[in-house]
């Protein structure tokens, strides 16, 4: 009852004097605004960040065949040397077989979902006699979408009956069919075209229209000249390109259930490992986008709370404010505490009431300030064209930081305001 009875007392001081309880918290309110508006928008860009990398496959794990390191020779002054600087060039024995594939699936099958083959086979172009269209033209397999963000507007992908057949099918961006057909997807399908590679003309049937996205990086080519990628499967490319059977390189789509990507690319070296036991020239290397993800997180965290920290030293100002202001108050009501300690109210009694309305300023206008700084925080986010991310962790430590403050610098008024003798306060005017 006596902590309830002093919550309203606080709260009849403050009304009392409301400009001068205003301008007190105004150095809790910036303090907090600040530090709540910096992490707004470091977790509004740091969930952005995350979800870009996300789209790009941050989930996925680069795997290929690299050339092994050389060994280290160490020279009597102390500098260090590779043994040669030979280049060795990959042949079919040094390649990814589809076996190995398989067996990597069913060794991890409950981690990976789909294992995704893409290569490249060169740029071509697409002729009708009057017009045509340059491309960009790549082998693949089915689970190559997976891994790639490609909107299908007609027809069908690339199916395994394509690859096994070495089928000559192709799927072309809407850009191609808005040269040749006028853009009218559903009529390009099935439809043959010419395609030129290395001089070599090849006829293949559009079985699928996906949705070009432009690139961000500058071209100076004209949007008829601009190059679109094609895919074709990824036998069919290879025996385009009379290439040996395996690859270089593949893609592991990574299962939701799988909790550290790298981690898991260290598990793909350590089974691909015994294939390249034996292999002088190359060896198996991973690589995925989480590390970067991580460190660009931490990077923009790091920012976040160096800054906040500066803009945190205004709470410090805010508290010596609530200080001086707390110690004015007790002036004026010295009367009154010696009224109250006349009737025989405890040293206790009045150093609580003091410390309670210190923790009541500084908790209101605590709340106040993470008002402010969500609401510039979600202004600063949208201008920069992220959505505004809510920081949990900071809102809960701010709220408990401003009680901290109310305390600190309201004991010594509180307890100077309890030490007053009752016959000198009840003399004074």
């Amino acid at each position: 009852m006596l902590i309830l009875e002093n919550i309203k007392l606080a709260f009849s001081a403050l009304f009392s004097n409301k400009m001068r309880s205003l301008l007190t918290m105004l150095g809790i309110i910036i303090g907090i605004g600040s530090v709540i508006a910096i992490m707004t928008v470091s977790s509004s860009l740091t969930t952005s960040i995350s979800t870009s990398f996300q789209e790009m496959g941050a989930n996925n794990i680069t795997v290929g065949i690299k050339q092994s390191t050389e060994e280290e020779e160490v020279r009597s002054n102390g500098m260090v040397f590779g043994t040669s600087g030979r280049t060795v060039t990959a042949d079919e024995d040094d390649m990814i077989t589809d076996d190995m594939l398989e067996e990597l699936q069913d060794t991890f099958s409950d981690q990976i979902d789909a294992i995704a083959i893409s290569e490249s086979v060169g740029s071509a172009t697409i002729d009708s006699g009057s017009s045509s269209s340059n491309i960009s033209l790549t082998g693949i397999n089915p689970d190559y979408f997976e891994s790639s963000e490609i909107t299908l507007l007609a027809g069908r992908k690339i199916k395994q009956e394509d690859l096994d057949g070495t089928k000559k099918v192709i799927m072309v961006s809407d850009k191609v069919i808005e040269t040749f057909f006028d853009g009218d997807n559903e009529s390009a399908l099935a439809q043959a075209v010419n395609v030129t590679l290395n001089n070599v003309t090849t006829k293949y049937y559009i079985v699928g229209v996906y949705e070009y996205e432009e690139d961000s990086t500058f071209t100076s080519d004209s949007d008829e000249d601009v190059e679109t990628s094609a895919y074709i499967p990824i036998t069919t490319g290879k025996e385009q390109l009379h290439s040996d059977d395996g690859y270089s390189q593949f893609t592991i789509v990574t299962a939701t259930s799988v909790d550290s990507v790298s981690t898991f690319a260290s598990q793909v070296e350590a089974f691909f490992a015994p294939y390249y036991a034996d292999n002088e020239d190359y060896e198996i290397s991973t690589s995925t986008m989480e590390s970067m993800t991580e460190s660009m997180n931490e990077m923009i965290q790091t920012v976040s709370i160096a800054i906040a920290f500066i803009a945190g030293i205004s709470l410090l100002v805010g508290g010596i404010g609530v200080m001086n202001i707390m110690l004015v108050s007790i002036t004026e009501r010295t009367r009154e505490i010696g009224t109250r300690k006349a009737l025989g109210a405890k040293n206790s009694s009045i150093r609580l009431q003091f410390i309670i309305e210190s923790i009541i300023l500084c908790l209101i206008g605590g709340l106040l300030g993470i008002l402010t700084g969500f609401l510039l925080g979600a202004i600063a986010a949208s201008i920069l064209g992220y959505s505004a991310t809510a920081p949990v962790g900071a809102i809960l430590l701010s709220v408990g930081f401003s009680m901290i403050i109310g305390t600190f610098f309201g004991y010594y008024p509180a307890n100077k305001a309890a030490k007053l003798d009752p016959i000198e306060a009840l003399r004074y005017e």
